[in-house]
């Protein structure tokens, strides 16, 4: 889960109980801080100062790893899935993960998706379980993308390794996939990305767009809650998504209460641009949380 939000803040209270002076008046909003900087994060840079313990997760028999690392280790942080700006919540795993590896693989069961060769890239990775999916299924190159540096670097690498190691103790096949590792924030990604169309105006047309760049599928889970990230997040992907047969996956819960965001907030974005065709691929309501949804989209 991904995004970057502006804060709102509670002001420092320095104005109370002073009558007059410089302090009177109402406070002006804080500004939004300053995303982090957009970098490449090398599988060598992992973090070796963060404990890192996995768990298995039962995916309707498919097991993959789940590493658990602490929040305050990371950041410093307790009790907190998110700070706007700071912390975007990529070491907690979200439901719409696990809901998008088993709907992957329902649809490579039934023939509606293909990994092997594919260029993958997931935006708001966390601990990467849908990106993993993919590199074990055979794509040819998978892009782990999340707002944090840090949750590279301690969650996503580790993860990504445990369970790429764990599936060669298996099976003895080894992984091919050129897996890459970026921090950034919506509004940034494009420019550190590598298979994106050197057109960045967000525009897509089949004149001008290179037929060779772009990610052929796009996965992403939990990344819509935030109401005011949600044009950035799409621009993002007309940018990075291949024309005209790339494919997007999104897990996410149909409202997220209190935020505003959700996926049919975004499908609405979606449809009134025009240039991508949603549809709906599965739903859960399990009675656990507010009702979750997986949604597929493709050029029209």
């Amino acid at each position: 889960m991904e995004t970057h939000t502006s804060g709102s803040g509670f002001g420092s209270g320095f104005g109370f109980g002073f009558g007059s002076g410089f302090l009177d008046g109402p406070e002006k909003p804080l500004p939004p801080p300053p995303p982090p900087p957009s970098v490449e994060v090398l599988p060598s840079q992992v973090s070796s100062n963060v404990e890192f313990n996995v768990e298995p997760v039962d995916l309707d028999g498919l097991t993959l790893l789940k590493g658990r690392v602490s929040t305050k280790q990371v950041f410093g942080l307790s009790n907190s899935d998110l700070i706007p700006g700071k912390y975007e919540g990529g070491l907690k795993l979200w439901e719409g993960s696990l809901d998008l590896v088993k709907t992957l693989s329902s649809e490579m069961q039934s023939g509606q998706l293909s990994l092997t060769g594919k260029r993958v890239l997931e935006l708001g990775c966390g601990h990467g379980l849908p990106g993993i999916f993919a590199c074990l299924k055979g794509a040819g190159a998978v892009h782990f993308q999340d707002f944090n540096a840090e949750v590279l670097q301690c969650l996503t690498i580790p993860n990504v390794n445990a369970n790429i190691q764990k599936n060669l103790s298996a099976t003895g096949d080894s992984n091919s996939a050129e897996v890459r590792f970026f921090a950034s924030d919506w509004n940034e990604a494009h420019l550190i990305l590598p298979h994106v169309p050197a057109d960045d105006s967000g525009t897509i047309s089949g004149q001008t767009v290179d037929q060779a760049a772009g990610y052929d599928i796009i996965l992403m889970a939990e990344t819509v809650y935030s109401i005011s990230t949600l044009p950035s997040l799409y621009k993002l992907i007309k940018k990075c998504l291949r024309s005209p047969h790339g494919v997007v996956y999104l897990a996410a819960k149909k409202h997220y209460f209190g935020v505003g965001g959700g996926s049919r907030r975004f499908i609405s974005i979606v449809e009134k641009d025009g240039v991508l065709a949603a549809s709906l691929v599965s739903e859960v309501t399990d009675g656990s949380s507010n009702v979750r949804e997986v949604w597929k989209l493709h050029f029209r």
